[in-house]
């Protein structure tokens, strides 16, 4: 460890993990690790920067020196800062903020829900990226009622017309006498994968949300609404992305629709 590094309750102080008295305590109750190492040790120096530090397991994110964002994008707007058509544009939501801001996956105009814009370059190429498997969480409206077959067809993997299909998860959320809400979780993104999915299944979506990416949910935000990342979120998504998906091991802790 560097020994000109910041001392680590003045790290978790300045994370808002707790006050710097608090977090003397939480390190001496054996509750915080630095790169898998248990530290108990008052005026221990770290890197912020660089080392994984975890309160009760759940990781600290380093100090934010980039923007990282939440969007519930409306039904109608582009995934994109500027159309040639005149339509609307994430710009209409994000246009006041001075950063050039990515944003991670698609949703299609007709899709509501879920974005995450940043201008960390290289998370969001991770969240993107099909081999780290990131789970996307939607919720359809469907047509149709759907019975206990169709959610055996879905749970077993559809085929489609560029490959197979297997949400990770499909729960029935509720029914009409005409309609279906149903949730899925896939870990994959291509272009409209979910809509093809129940429409191979007899079930054309009618409206389509996306409530979750990874551990970041939607939750209350309202249609049209942007907010940060919370603390917690960017850990655990710094988390999903720390791994080399080629030899599925940690890298140094550093860092579809």
């Amino acid at each position: 460890m560097a020994e000109h590094g910041v001392r680590l309750q003045k790290v978790l102080a300045s994370a808002g993990v707790a006050s710097r008295r608090a977090a003397e305590v939480m390190i001496s109750e054996g509750r915080v690790e630095v790169n898998g190492s248990l530290i108990t040790e008052q005026g221990f120096r770290v890197n912020p920067e660089r080392d994984v530090i975890r309160v009760d397991g759940s990781r600290i994110p380093p100090p934010r020196r980039h923007a990282y964002l939440v969007l519930n994008k409306p039904r109608g707007v582009v995934s994109t800062l500027a159309d040639p058509q005149g339509r609307r544009t994430l710009a209409d939501f994000v246009g006041a903020r001075k950063e050039r801001l990515f944003h991670v996956g698609r949703l299609d105009s007709d899709t509501e829900g879920l974005l995450i814009l940043t201008n960390d370059g290289e998370l969001a190429h991770r969240l993107a990226h099909p081999s780290y498997e990131i789970p996307k969480t939607y919720l359809a409206e469907v047509a149709g009622v759907i019975g206990p077959g169709t959610l055996k067809r879905l749970r077993a993997g559809i085929d489609l017309e560029d490959g197979p299909v297997r949400p990770s998860a499909v729960r029935l959320v509720s029914q009409g006498s005409d309609r279906s809400l149903i949730k899925l979780t896939m870990h994959e993104g291509r272009n409209r994968i979910v809509r093809r999915t129940m429409e191979a299944v007899g079930h054309p979506v009618r409206r389509l949300s996306r409530i979750g990416i990874g551990p970041v949910r939607l939750g209350d935000l309202r249609i049209g609404e942007l907010r940060d990342l919370t603390q917690e979120e960017l850990g655990a998504l710094l988390d999903l992305t720390s791994r080399d998906p080629a030899s599925q091991e940690p890298t140094n802790g550093h860092l579809e629709q």
